[in-house]
This record gives structure tokens, sequence and C-alpha cells, in this order.
């Protein structure tokens, strides 16, 4: 949590602490400091525990999940670039509708023209 801050930086802010608050104020500060952050330690405990007991195994899924494919602009990419193989589904044919799944049609032959669309 403290990696950037060093032993040099705690010290003098203990000290401008120490000449802020005063020796008087400052142990009751540092005690309501402590149990507020053990306050929040356990809210954020129980809300995980919260989160696992109600996902379950879907929350394991969720934690390898790689959230880098899913930037717009490598999803972008990867529709418009990706492979023609897998089957693909036109808007307007019938398995559009549900009937069938559209045949991968390989890549000398042209896609199909339609004149009442143009």
């Amino acid at each position: 949590m403290f990696d950037s801050i060093g032993w040099g930086e705690i010290i003098v802010l203990a000290l401008a602490a120490l000449f802020i608050f005063g020796p008087e104020r400052l142990p009751s500060l540092a005690k309501d400091a402590g149990a507020g952050l053990k306050r929040v330690r356990e809210a954020i405990t129980g809300v995980r525990q919260q989160v696992n007991e109600s996902l379950g195994d879907d929350f394991s899924e969720l934690r390898d999940l790689d959230l880098r494919k899913y930037h717009p602009k490598t999803f972008i990419r990867s529709q418009l670039l990706g492979d023609d193989d897998a089957p693909t589904v036109h808007r307007g044919s019938a398995a559009a509708v549900g009937a069938t799944v559209a045949r991968p049609r390989d890549r000398a032959t042209p896609p199909p023209f339609d004149p009442d669309a143009t």
C-alpha cells in the first residue's frame, strides 16, 4: 500500500501530525484512525464473502476473465479482421429467423448480391 512512501516521508508526516494536532490529541486520533481502518477492512471482507456466496463457482471464472479483449478497439479489430471460418448469420436470411445457420463461404466466391437492398 505504501510502496512509494519511504521511511523519511513517514517520519515527516508523523512530525507534522504531532505539531498540527499536539501531543494530547494525537493518541486518540491514532486510535480512532485504527478503529476506522478496522471497520473498513471488515466491511470489505463482508462484501467479498457476499460476492463469493452469491456467485459461487462463477466468481472464479470472472477472476480469470481477460478484460483486455473487450476493449473497444480490440473487439472491433477482432470482428473486422477475424477468421471467416466461423458460421455467420446474415440479416434477412432464414438463419436470422432461426431455421438454420448460414454456411460460411470460401474466399473465392463473391458475396451474394441483392438488387433490392441497393
